[in-house]
């Protein structure tokens, strides 16, 4: 087993860091290697194995192997293992979290909400696996007409850094509910947590090949999933540019499935009638938690002209009285940035919105010297040309916006790229009925922000992707379905259509 011993902040951890195929750890065909940092301080973790596209073909051949049994055993089986894995997660829960937070840079008690999270998508749709049923269509008396699902085979998977446990469950959970097998790409700036996990799937009784779990970089690792001729289906969560480069090459290699989860710059919107502690309180973590690196992260909030200066005065506040630091101190609210990449772009964007006019009215500093800390940072007085406005920053900076009317907002809110969530903040039933339907967005909140259920589905419209994760419609993407007629007349001739 490739596998380390490393010791960081006063604890020991044991990391595989091999390539997992077949239920086991082995090193890369290649023999590279690459760095994990720790974003808290800038130094290396450890290092782990660099697959390419010849580690691919051999995690495919795996879980092409692996369809056989996986698909013969009982769906009730299935359901078993999944149910074990969650059991073995919640036993492992701290060990876990704070994998996550050492790679990724959240606090230890955002990790293990995370985790408190997958514990709950593996249990939902283990619950799924033997419900996944067609249909009977009544169509003439002399025809029997049914529907048939299927699982669509071996299915690769690509999941981003800001929440990589939660991301991986996302995906895994739904496909071997259905029956698939799984190799997955986990991203290159956080792949710990994924790896530990794999030990438990081990553990869980999992056969060989049925996951397969890669560490690599998506021009070498990820486009060779994307183009694999013996993968029926590819699901990627990551930023819309990369998207538009994974359905192309989708397309060009066998015309495979794909499932994007992309980009967002998601509208956050408060009336008067609001409760605005409460209204405050959602938005502040509706863009700052995770800090800001969220797909659906609330960056631009619209408050109304008759309570936004108040709004403000009280979203200041609130940001004053976080605590940027340590995310391993109970107390801290915020950790660090992923890595160095993501701490200049999003420093690039607060310079961008100063020198385009837009008025900072807190943050926008660094903070210390090590690590990618970054102070929450609010602007006002935003234009719809700025380009804080307009581009998703994936980091910690909101925009406030001054409205007028409904109108105005909607139009405003619409006005963009992308499409995956918003929220409105009322107490008038009927306006908030009115916005949710006009609202381009595949998930909207009302009076809240930043819910997502196991049983929900997430996705979006425009550019935001293609698709859905979670629930049953989440499930259904890992499917194909069949349509059957049987022909049971005996002695007349059939009349009508063309059967």
């Amino acid at each position: 087993m490739a596998s380390v011993v490393v010791e960081k902040h006063g604890r020991t951890y044991r990391l595989p860091t091999g390539l997992f195929i077949a239920n086991q750890f082995v090193p890369a065909t290649s023999g590279r290697t690459f760095k994990t940092i720790d974003p808290s301080t800038g130094g290396v973790i450890t290092e782990v194995h660099e697959a390419s596209a010849v580690d691919v073909d051999i995690a495919v051949q795996a879980a092409t192997q692996a369809l056989s049994v996986w698909q013969n055993i009982l769906a009730s089986e299935r359901a078993k293992y999944l149910w074990k894995l969650a059991d073995l997660i919640e036993q492992h829960k701290q060990e876990l979290a704070e994998l996550e937070s050492l790679d990724n840079g959240k606090t230890v008690k955002d990790a293990l909400g995370d985790v408190d999270g997958i514990i709950e998508v593996y249990r939902y749709f283990a619950g799924w696996t033997d419900k996944l049923a067609g249909q009977t269509l009544d169509i003439d008396p002399d025809m029997h007409a049914y529907t048939r699902i299927q699982p669509l085979g071996v299915i690769g998977q690509i999941i981003p850094w800001n929440y990589p446990l939660s991301m991986q469950a996302w995906k895994l959970a739904p496909a071997l509910a259905c029956g698939n097998t799984v190799v997955m790409k986990t991203s290159e700036k956080t792949p710990l947590s994924g790896l530990k996990l794999c030990e438990l799937i081990v553990a869980a009784g999992f056969p060989a090949g049925v996951v397969n779990v890669l560490s690599g970089f998506g021009d070498t690792c990820g486009a060779a999933i994307a183009r694999h001729p013996k993968i029926a289906k590819v699901a990627f969560t990551g930023s819309t540019a990369v998207g538009k480069k994974i359905m192309q090459m989708a397309a060009e290699s066998n015309l495979k499935k794909v499932g994007l989860e992309l980009g967002g710059k998601s509208p956050n919107i408060v009336y008067p009638d609001a409760d605005l502690d409460k209204a405050v309180s959602d938005c502040h973590d509706g863009i700052f938690d995770n800090m800001g690196q969220n797909c659906c992260a609330g960056s631009r909030v619209y408050v109304h002209e008759k309570i936004h200066d108040e709004f403000v005065d009280k979203f200041i506040a609130k940001l004053s009285a976080n605590k940027v630091g340590n995310p391993r101190d109970p107390e801290t609210t915020h950790g660090p940035v992923v890595d160095q990449l993501q701490f200049d772009n999003v420093m690039k964007f607060i310079h961008l919105g100063k020198a385009e006019g837009a008025k900072l009215m807190h943050g926008g500093r660094r903070i210390g010297t090590a690590g990618f800390f970054i102070e929450p940072t609010l602007f006002t007085d935003v234009k719809p040309d700025m380009r804080i406005y307009k581009e998703e920053i994936f980091g910690p900076v909101v925009c406030v916006v001054k409205f007028s009317t409904e109108e105005d907002v909607l139009a405003l809110a619409n006005d963009t790229e992308y499409g995956l969530a918003a929220a409105v903040h009322t107490n008038d039933l009927k306006r908030a009925v009115r916005m949710e339907k006009a609202l381009q967005a595949g998930s909207v909140w009302i009076n809240c922000y930043n819910l997502t259920w196991p049983q929900l589905p997430f996705g979006g419209f425009k550019q935001s992707g293609i698709g859905r994760e979670l629930g049953e419609y989440g499930l259904r993407e890992y499917t194909r379905k069949y349509a059957i007629q049987q022909n049971v007349q005996v002695d007349s001739e059939l009349t009508g259509a063309q059967r």
